[in-house]
């Protein structure tokens, strides 16, 4: 009898021109999934993904050009994702962000929002939800780690430790922490002179913050709408990866210190290389399948080191302000 072809499941991720995204793909071929790269410019992940990847790894991603500011680019980019791909998508890393803390006044994304808010919380929101019908029925037997396994269909959202009030790096008051008020910025069209989810002054670092915050009650609330039974959605804080190109509209000062304050004073550095393998790992592997956790390492880089579920601030799991801000979100992106 000849060998039974294996099956390769499929994996989307977001932002795999530098940094995590980038060092996130070797783990998930070694694994054995075939990938969809999402990123602004096709010509520029690919090249990025030549210098590190075989020509043999490269044949298992196939790249998709989605400019996630951009919700019209969105749906465009999900069409095409929907029409090419024949079998459904596995799993969904959302990983892709911007952070510029150094900008005087807000940017605006073709639709007119903050930029940071369009990218890192409206983009990905579109996209989840434009892909959920496909992924829910995904669930099936695939070829994961050199096992053939039945795979539950899964959703990672990358949050971040300055968005989780619950922990030290979450108060840091520099601009402010994490926080979206009444939502009265939503709830207002979130269109110019408005920039901040909560109505108020624009403040850079902040609107990256409140982003990701929109990310994790994402992921609170998604869970909550759809059974666990049927779809797996967590979001991993992989470490402080504090050297990537997220921080390159930073002061060049910051950029020399930071990563030398985390690997030697706080001992939080994570490498691009680690934070990548665990990013690959709670998208993939059974032990992480638990719906609505937030996996963190505790911001450490040590040998061996377990993941944990992470408490999470009211500010994420409050069930008011979690429904009022996925509700708005769907307005905004124009889902109704």
């Amino acid at each position: 009898m000849g060998k039974t072809k294996s099956i390769k499941g499929l994996v989307l991720i977001t932002g795999t021109t530098s940094g995590v995204g980038l060092n996130t793909l070797k783990p998930l071929l070694r694994f054995g999934w075939e990938i969809i790269a999402v990123n602004r410019s096709n010509k520029r992940a690919l090249e990025i993904a030549h210098q590190s990847l075989t020509d043999s790894e490269i044949k298992n991603i196939h790249f998709i050009e989605i400019d996630l500011s951009d919700l019209k680019d969105v749906r465009n980019g999900c069409n095409e994702i929907l029409k090419k791909f024949k079998k459904p998508i596995n799993s969904i890393i959302c990983n892709a962000a911007v952070y510029k803390p150094r900008l005087r006044k807000p940017e605006r994304s073709p639709q007119g929002f903050e930029n940071s808010m369009a990218v890192n919380h409206f983009g990905h929101f579109l996209l989840i939800s434009l892909l959920l019908e496909n992924i829910l029925s995904s669930e099936r037997e695939i070829d994961l780690n050199g096992k053939t396994t039945v795979f539950k269909p899964r959703i990672t959202v990358l949050g971040t430790v300055t968005a989780n009030y619950s922990e030290l790096g979450g108060k840091i008051p520099i601009p402010a922490p994490a926080d979206l008020g009444d939502l009265s910025g939503f709830k207002n069209g979130f269109l110019a002179p408005t920039s901040m989810a909560n109505g108020k002054k624009f403040k850079p670092g902040k609107a990256y913050k409140d982003s990701k915050l929109c990310n994790m009650i994402t992921v609170q609330e998604l869970s909550k709408r759809y059974s666990s039974d049927k779809i797996i959605i967590n979001s991993i804080y992989p470490g402080c990866v504090a050297d990537t190109n997220l921080f390159r509209d930073t002061p060049w000062l910051f950029r020399l210190l930071f990563p030398i304050f985390q690997k030697f004073i706080t001992k939080g550095y994570v490498s691009q290389r680690l934070a990548g393998e665990r990013v690959a790992q709670v998208a993939s592997f059974e032990e992480y399948a638990q719906p609505a956790v937030h996996w963190s390492w505790g911001n450490r880089q040590k040998l061996g080191r377990k993941a944990f579920s992470q408490k999470l601030s009211n500010r994420i799991i409050d069930s008011y302000i979690s429904k009022q801000t996925y509700q708005l979100t769907r307005k905004l992106v124009g889902l109704e």
